[in-house]
């Protein structure tokens, strides 16, 4: 059996967790830039991955805890995708990335890592993007830290 040791991840595992949902309590908080909070508009926001594919993999976010996107009220809607869009232009002019991945996943066998608070995630892809390891091992490198990207990213919005 091969092991990578990651051993900064047992903070994480050892901590309290919050009660309630991750995606409603962060905005809340008075703390954007630990949070990795980007730019708040006035139904949704957006935030960096925590748990990113690739640097600047972002989500955007409603307010409202919604389970699916037919939830969101055409205003929530109209702002939501108009963010995913301003996050393409910013993560084309920061990164020059390829090409890029869109979308959310509505459920658990969708593969919903926050079931029942719908998010769509904007990801920006290189030519290459999955190595060796993704292959072979069924890890992914990320090559930048997040409060890295969040520095490049947050003048930017």
């Amino acid at each position: 059996m091969k092991r990578i040791w990651a051993p900064w991840r047992i903070e994480y595992i050892l901590s309290k967790k919050p009660e309630g949902c991750i995606l409603c309590n962060k905005p809340k908080e008075d703390k954007d830039a630990q949070n990795h909070i980007l730019y708040r508009g006035q139904k949704n926001y957006i935030i960096l991955n925590s748990y990113p594919y690739n640097p600047g993999h972002l989500m955007v976010v409603p307010y409202r805890h919604v389970g699916s996107l037919e939830d969101l009220t055409e205003e929530e809607r109209q702002e939501h995708f108009t963010m995913v869009s301003r996050g393409l232009s910013v993560l084309r002019e920061a990164f020059h990335p390829g090409g890029f991945n869109i979308g959310g996943n509505i459920g658990k066998a969708a593969g919903a890592g926050i079931d029942g608070h719908y998010h769509s995630h904007v990801l920006p892809r290189w030519n290459g993007d999955t190595n060796y390891m993704t292959v072979l091992t069924d890890v992914r490198v990320v090559p930048q830290a997040l409060a890295d990207t969040y520095k490049i990213l947050k003048d930017r919005f």
